[in-house]
């Protein structure tokens, strides 16, 4: 009888590892483990404040050059320790030297096959836009980058990001604990937003209106 286990085994361990570190990625959010949560936290932060205020060629040679002062400060202080106690223990990081770190062929088929299956839907949709599949989330989308011109005028990138991470470390903390307020009026504004795209689609010819699914 054929094993037709294979298949089926894969896509299960697949999904189960995308489910893993969709929820790692909630824990740190969610600030489950508040040291862990932290030191992400604090270590985006400096590094995005880093590069708002230096050129990303300067922060990453200082980045470079912090991690290799504390990788031989500890290597030349291990071997003057084991000099003077007249120990032979070997190289300080000779477990992390030993350790196999190379990317298996199979994980990197699977991210790209994952990575690309997200590009083409990507691609799919922004065609959709623009070739105005439907005209009312055309519209929505003009809409938004012409605010966008307003925020661009404002904030630059890198401010941005800033803004973002603080709100990806604070918005789900805050929605937890105050979920019933916010669910109410979020679907205040999704029932106003609703109205308003039901009468510009009533006012548009047959032709333009959104076609049913």
């Amino acid at each position: 009888m054929a094993d037709t286990s294979g298949p089926q085994s894969s896509h299960i361990s697949s999904s189960a590892g995308e489910k893993g570190s969709g929820c790692a990625v909630q824990d740190l959010l969610y600030w489950r483990d508040v040291k862990q949560s932290g030191m992400v936290f604090g270590g985006t932060m400096v590094l995005l404040l880093s590069l708002a205020a230096f050129s990303i060629i300067s922060v990453i040679s200082y980045l470079v050059l912090s991690l290799l002062a504390v990788t031989i400060s500890y290597r030349v202080y291990k071997s003057v320790l084991q000099a003077v106690q007249k120990t032979d223990e070997g190289h300080p990081f000779k477990p992390l030297l030993e350790k196999d770190i190379a990317l298996s062929s199979d994980a990197f088929q699977k991210a790209l096959s994952t990575s690309l299956a997200h590009v083409n839907h990507a691609l799919k949709y922004i065609v959709r836009l623009f070739l105005v599949e439907d005209l009312v989330d055309s519209l929505k989308l003009a809409l938004l980058m012409w605010l966008m011109t307003y925020v661009g005028a404002v904030f630059n990138g890198i401010t941005l990001l800033i803004l973002g991470v603080l709100l990806a470390f604070t918005a789900p903390i805050v929605y937890e604990k105050y979920k019933v307020q916010i669910d109410h009026y979020v679907s205040l504004v999704h029932s106003h937003v609703k109205s308003i795209t039901e009468k510009i689609q009533a006012k548009l010819p047959g032709a333009l209106k959104k076609k049913s699914e």
